[in-house]
């Protein structure tokens, strides 16, 4: 199973169509402030939001050190005023980050799949709480994990059913996008369009790469 893939050439490409999915984000947040990571993992999406989305700060949560030890070997850049990467269970660190963050992309897996911590009903109240009104959490989860359906259901229930996905933008990997706060926002307004969509998946596909080609080709 391929978690992280780059290409020499271009580091800070985003080669996984799930990567690609998750950066739909900035449909609900073009120009987040602060943008927290659950998982540094190959640092596809650091490295891309660092480059691309310049008046960003972006924290990174990531549990292993020996995963951040390689961020050299994956031109994950130094940290800086920008860019931190902090040794941290995520499950507990999200607790103390209270209206924190614009943006919150958890992709915290292991060799086996979704730690179990990373979907519980507590932690979705607490991803909540650390954003922002009218902030956005964007969640990778594998759709033949046996508790898919029960984490659904508590994502749902933390953001009282302001969530939305693109169906069969990136296969098994399902990219929910849920929303804080029940107040008008651009957020909340977005979420809604994409809940009534009835498109394709591979006009999903196509809309993903159109959206980081868009953010690749515009003026930093």
């Amino acid at each position: 199973m391929v978690q992280s893939e780059m290409k020499l050439s271009h580091p800070d490409h985003l080669v996984l169509a799930y990567c690609r999915a998750m950066m739909c984000f900035t449909l609900f947040q073009p120009q987040p402030a602060h943008i927290v990571m659950v998982g540094l993992g190959g640092g596809s999406l650091a490295k891309f939001c660092h480059r691309y989305l310049p008046q960003a700060r972006i924290t990174v949560l990531e549990l292993r050190a020996d995963v951040i030890a390689l961020r050299e070997q994956f031109a994950i850049p130094p940290d800086d005023e920008r860019l931190t990467i902090i040794h941290a269970d995520a499950a507990h660190y999200l607790r103390q980050l209270r209206g924190s963050a614009d943006v919150l992309l958890v992709d915290g897996f292991d060799e086996l799949g979704l730690p179990a911590a990373l979907g519980t009903a507590a932690f979705y109240a607490d991803c909540r709480r650390a954003l922002r009104p009218g902030g956005v959490l964007a969640t990778n989860i594998f759709s033949y994990d046996p508790a898919y359906g029960t984490m659904l259901r508590r994502l749902r229930h933390a953001f009282g059913g302001r969530i939305c996905t693109l169906r069969g933008v990136a296969g098994n990997n399902r990219i929910w996008f849920a929303v804080q706060g029940a107040q008008p926002s651009p957020a909340l307004a977005m979420q809604r369009r994409l809940a009534r969509r009835l498109s394709l998946p591979w006009l999903n596909r196509l809309w993903a790469s159109w959206i980081v080609w868009k953010l690749r080709t515009a003026p930093l």
